[in-house]
């Protein structure tokens, strides 16, 4: 009887007769507007728009896997830890939920026989390594402790966030679908700064109010959730936009900002040069109000890598630029409290840094006691030692020793490598040449910032996981066309001059 009744309104709705389907949509919208008054009345306004757009979401994403990777990187810098209001056996986030309809929509594709090729890339073997060491060290672990369901849950999102590698090479097939990626990523982080810059700004009540409303999608509320230098709130407070995390917040505008600044260059931008422009402002005054030193060595660290690979001349200037800007800055009001931090820091005199010199000293004890494949994800076999620590390299160590560590390493040199001999071939493509620029500095920066934060390989940060993955496979997708826009190149000059008649 229901289908009876859908087949007649699609009769009405399509039906050459106006009046007809005046009828059916009045119909459609009366119908609409009482599913959305009774889902606000039961679940409240911010719930039902939250379901609404993961609805939407969800929609576009099964219409195609590359959809499915701008929603990850839209969710992973805009509302990475945002999570469903309700639970199905446990509360899945709105990253879970994007990154298994990417796989899922990307495997029907295979099982469909609409997708036959499959993209491996140089570097596809040492990602492959990677993810079995580290689904050996979980396995190895378990001897010391079991794994809780959350356990569970964040390290399966590892192992997507990594596989996610494999995806973006297989399904970027063309310049504009590379584009399209990128484009995402600059709009969501300059999203994101925007975010993290008003938070910033306007009245703590105001934020705080933003917050609570936020603690309905598992976002931490109250004033809690605010960061302060020091962890006192009598102190500056930090940046930490939807992040949670200033550290981790840090760590995306590396990544967005770095990625996006070579567009200011470009001959050919993504977006117009003005709109590059704000994009870029606001990355860099997000990540200065983050106050997070490892993330601003980071992000000049990466600055210098592109410099030295395409604008050696203009590092002098940019140094002195950036030696004029700190003077003017050392007259800001607030500047003091700031440098005093900093000074803090390389003095070993604040009680973070402190702090990270213990957890440094525990990990480099627990390291030296299962040096090679570490304790696993889920905890550690002494009682007098734990897993965690502030730096990527201790902390994979831990968790996978020091073997695992070499591979990662080994697999970001050989990632690097293949980035600049795809530079080489990308002097006539503009876009190419500054994305992968772009992808080169950022990749650099974070590694850098990685000596001091851990948000690159930690359980809690899966969509920073996500992310680093997604731009890898992005650069490798890069070269790969760099070098065949020069080998057609070539082929065209070789056509051309075999056509030319000879004079002699």
């Amino acid at each position: 009887m229901l289908h009876a009744h859908l087949d007649k309104f699609h009769t009405l709705l399509v039906s050459p007769d106006p009046r007809q389907q005046r009828r059916a949509i009045l119909l459609l919208l009366l119908a609409g507007g009482l599913a959305a008054g009774l889902a606000i009345g039961v679940l409240g306004p911010l719930i039902t728009l939250g379901l609404t757009m993961a609805t939407i979401g969800g929609i576009i994403v099964l219409r195609s896997p590359l959809w499915g990777l701008v929603g990850v990187i839209l969710i992973a810098t805009l509302l990475p830890f945002a999570t469903l209001p309700f639970k199905i056996v446990f509360t899945p986030s709105f990253l879970d939920l994007a990154l298994l309809a990417t796989f899922g929509v990307w495997a029907l594709r295979y099982a469909l026989a609409r997708e036959t090729q499959f993209e491996f890339s140089g570097l596809g073997g040492m990602v492959l390594l990677f993810l079995f060491l580290s689904a050996f060290s979980f396995a190895l672990g378990l001897q010391y402790a079991r794994p809780t369901s959350n356990n569970l849950r964040q390290f399966m999102e590892m192992i997507l966030s990594i596989t996610l590698f494999f995806v973006v090479i297989n399904v970027v097939r063309d310049e504009d679908s590379l584009f399209l990626l990128v484009r995402a990523l600059m709009i969501g982080g300059a999203g994101a700064a925007f975010f993290g810059i008003l938070f910033y700004v306007i009245p703590r009540e105001a934020t705080v109010w933003v917050l609570d409303h936020l603690a309905r999608f598992g976002y931490p509320g109250g004033y809690g959730a605010l960061r302060f230098v020091e962890d006192n709130p009598n102190d500056v407070m930090r940046a930490i936009g939807t992040s949670i995390d200033p550290n981790v917040f840090g760590g995306l505008l590396i990544m967005v900002g770095v990625i996006t600044l070579p567009q200011l260059a470009s001959k050919e931008p993504l977006f117009s040069r003005k709109w590059v422009a704000v994009m870029v402002a606001l990355d860099i005054t997000a990540l200065f109000l983050t106050i997070s030193r490892g993330s601003l060595v980071g992000f000049i660290i990466g600055l210098v890598a592109i410099g030295l690979m395409r604008y050696r001349k203009l590092l002098l200037w940019g140094a002195l630029g950036g030696l004029l800007l700190g003077v003017l800055f050392l007259f800001l009001p607030f500047a003091q409290s700031y440098i005093q931090h900093f000074i803090a820091g390389v003095t070993l005199q604040d009680r973070a840094t402190l702090m990270r010199l213990g957890e440094y000293k525990d990990a480099i004890t627990l390291i030296s006691r299962h040096p090679v494949f570490g304790v696993g994800f889920t905890g550690t076999p002494e009682i007098d030692l734990y897993i965690g620590v502030s730096s990527l390299y201790l902390l994979m160590a831990e968790e996978m020793g020091l073997v695992g560590v070499a591979v990662f390493l080994i697999t970001m040199l050989m990632f690097i490598n293949i980035l600049i001999n795809g530079l080489r071939h990308s002097h006539q493509d503009a876009k190419l040449e500054a994305l992968m620029l772009g992808i080169l500095g950022a990749i650099v920066g974070l590694l850098a910032a990685g000596v001091l934060d851990h948000y690159l390989f930690n359980l809690t940060y899966p969509h920073m996981t996500a992310l680093l993955w997604i731009v890898v496979g992005m650069g490798v997708s890069a070269s790969l066309y760099a070098r065949h826009f020069m080998d057609k190149q070539t082929s065209l000059s070789n056509t051309n001059a075999s056509n030319v008649p000879n004079a002699f």
